[in-house]
């Protein structure tokens, strides 16, 4: 991002707590400011959101453009400002949010929704962009088919609608909501719509199966099958499959800083893991999870063992931690189902995804 971007939104909130902003495609602001001042709407010349009366709202969707950004943001807001709102609980408005920079803090509850939307919408990659003072910044949230709700105004939003047509029904308590509510990157399958946060980077070709899971600021970088975790901060690379149950380590919790990357065409099996990257064509054997401190025999191409420079040695000098192998292409982690060791041996064999399950 090398210049500021913009989009339009509707923000919904409930006693000055915002609750959700949704956003229209985001668009560099350079390509929309001309079309915004003949309609007389100065944008905001720094980071921030800022209101538009409806009088605003009608003069940008009456503004001549043939320009594809202007109409992209005219037809949401032609949409939205003929939508009907039934909705007493929560304040409504229209308005747009300016982000000038992509590496300062967040600030606003806005500015965290439009940050994540960076990523989904795939104008920055997982780690474009600095989050810290993301999670302070958003409210923790009940999402319900009638719109976002307080988790404190629940029972009595419950009790209020259990005799109706459509009593509230609830789908999760968080500071995120499903990424299909809010977009769908092209080009995708997702089986389980509450299994992928906003924040969540899916390339053309990625399937998410439905125990797979992406949070935010994670992803896929190219075709990829997902059947197991994808935690937060990780990115696996094009043609990658992670096998069902499969678990990489995130940056969350547990006092990890370190970023996992998993390399192209790589292969987590069935209820495996990692807690260091993976280079290009690595393979861990199903069951087995490798973390940093894990002591590991290394061996080459015809079971020899060798050391982390490939010569040659004598059995128990072939013994490094995992953490020495992280990054490391063309590597094969399996376990010795007799002595319980972990080995590692050139990655011979790679795998191939299935193009039909891909081609979405």
């Amino acid at each position: 991002m090398n210049s500021p971007m913009i989009a339009f939104g509707i923000r919904r909130s409930r006693e000055n707590k915002v609750l959700d902003l949704y956003l229209s495609p985001i668009s560099p602001l350079s390509m929309v400011s001309d079309w915004m001042q003949e309609a007389n709407v100065t944008p905001l010349k720094s980071s921030g959101y800022e209101c538009l009366s409806s009088d605003q709202v009608q003069a940008l969707i009456n503004r001549t453009t043939e320009s594809e950004h202007p109409q992209a943001h005219q037809r949401f807001l032609s949409a939205i400002s003929f939508a009907e709102s039934d909705h007493s609980y929560l304040t409504i408005d229209i308005g747009y949010f300016v982000l000038e920079a992509l590496d300062d803090d967040v600030q606003s509850p806005e500015e965290a929704y439009f940050k994540l939307q960076l990523i989904s919408q795939r104008h920055i990659k997982p780690h474009g962009a600095n989050l810290n003072g993301l999670f302070a910044s958003l409210n923790n949230v009940a999402w319900t088919n009638k719109g976002p709700i307080l988790p404190e105004d629940v029972e009595t939003q419950r009790l209020s609608s259990i005799m109706s047509e459509s009593p509230l029904v609830i789908s999760h308590v968080d500071k995120f909501p499903y990424l299909v509510n809010y977009h769908i990157p092209s080009g995708v399958r997702i089986a389980s719509g509450s299994q992928v946060r906003l924040g969540a980077y899916l390339a053309e070709g990625t399937t998410v199966m439905p125990a797979g899971y992406v949070n935010f600021n994670a992803g896929s970088l190219g075709q990829a099958m997902i059947e197991g975790r994808v935690s937060a901060g990780v990115v696996i690379g094009d043609k990658t499959d992670i096998g069902g149950g499969a678990s990489i380590m995130g940056t969350l919790s547990g006092g990890n800083n370190t970023v996992i990357e998993i390399g192209p065409q790589c292969l987590l099996g069935a209820n495996a893991g990692t807690g260091i990257s993976l280079g290009r064509g690595c393979t861990i054997a199903a069951g087995l999870y490798i973390y940093a401190g894990m002591k590991i025999a290394l061996y080459n191409g015809s079971r020899q063992p060798v050391c982390i420079d490939g010569n040659n040695v004598a059995d128990g000098e072939n013994i490094v931690k995992a953490s020495e192998l992280s990054g490391r292409d063309y590597l094969l982690f399996i376990q010795d189902s007799r002595t319980g060791q972990v080995h590692c041996m050139p990655n011979q064999v790679l795998i191939e995804l299935n193009t039909s399950l891909h081609d979405n």
